[in-house]
């Protein structure tokens, strides 16, 4: 009788792990906010999963952090305890320095050219080694546009910026660049940045076009630098003990379907950043337009720092060269 409820337990534990592994309800995490471009997204590629596989998968996403910061979700990912993620190739470049050469500094002329970039074979093959190296399957790139400084106080060159507390997303290579610029760089959650603007916790922040104007950091700024010193990419990731456990139906499936909704957010910056850009100029705040040269020898500075990190620096750079 032992043996027997033994075996059944066993048989009910395999059965649960088996409809645990074969998901078909997959849990998606962002950081992004409810109404911003990657959660939307994010939301179309599920009903479009649900669609496809005649109701067999779903998609439930989880924005504005409610899984955790994206540390804390890629940690969920290599574990499996989350399905996937629409993340930033900030966090990822943390555990894959060959990452970080996306955000050279000017490395895409403009937000067109990000596109290009991001869409080549060169930017694709970077994804190869991720379930390797950090157990996590990346499908494809988006992106969130170029990025912009929003400053408390005026500013009319790169020597205002230095000793700034200026806010930026948690990874090295903005770090390095920010650095290199003689500011103080301040790592800082999205949710926080509004207050932390508004209050004087951060003197200035490191931003796309977007989140500028529809979260309103205009309204507690004085000078908005438009800059477009670095592109932002995102990267649609799923967890490699969740693709494992997939048919290869499946894969197929959830790969194309994904990077399809990931590689859409590119053709809705390309769409929008002007409009964006333009509201914000009209805002009545003093509005700059700079270009590389604006940041001396900072730009050089990054490039000596992650010429020895990244060794897809040259590669990408030759992309860029090619996708003009």
């Amino acid at each position: 009788m032992k043996h027997m409820l033994g075996s059944l337990v066993a048989a009910a534990m395999a059965a649960t792990f088996s409809m645990a592994a074969h998901a078909e309800e997959f849990r998606l995490g962002l950081i992004t906010p409810p109404p911003h471009i990657w959660t939307k997204a994010a939301g179309a590629f599920g009903a479009e999963l649900a669609e496809k596989s005649g109701g067999a998968h779903s998609v439930s996403v989880f924005p504005s952090r409610q899984l955790g910061n994206e540390a804390e979700m890629l940690q969920q990912l290599q574990t499996g305890a989350l399905d996937m993620a629409f993340m930033t190739v900030a966090e990822v470049s943390n555990r894959v320095p060959n990452l970080g050469a996306f955000y050279a500094p000017y490395l895409a002329n403009d937000i067109a050219h990000a596109g290009r970039i991001l869409r080549s074979d060169a930017a694709k093959s970077l994804l190869e080694p991720l379930p390797g190296q950090v157990g996590v399957v990346g499908v494809g790139y988006g992106m969130a546009g170029l990025r912009q400084i929003v400053s408390r106080g005026q500013v009319n060159s790169a020597e205002d910026l230095k000793g700034l507390k200026l806010r930026i997303t948690p990874f090295t290579p903005i770090l390095d660049f920010y650095n290199a610029l003689g500011a103080a760089p301040t790592p800082m959650p999205l949710p926080a940045v509004y207050d932390a603007l508004a209050n004087g916790q951060v003197d200035a922040i490191d931003m796309d076009a977007e989140l500028i104007w529809a979260l309103k950091y205009y309204e507690h700024a004085d000078t908005i630098v438009r800059s477009n010193h670095m592109m932002f990419p995102m990267v649609g990731l799923v967890s490699g003990r969740v693709w494992a456990s997939l048919s290869a139906e499946d894969r197929a499936m959830i790969g194309e379907l994904m990077a399809r909704h990931v590689d859409s957010t590119i053709d809705s910056y390309l769409e929008k950043e002007a409009g964006w850009l333009e509201q914000i100029s009209g805002t009545g705040k003093t509005y700059v337009e700079v270009d590389a040269s604006f940041f001396g020898d900072a730009i050089e500075q990054w490039n000596a720092i992650w010429a020895t990190k990244a060794e897809s620096l040259d590669v990408l750079r030759e992309t860029a060269a090619n996708t003009q």
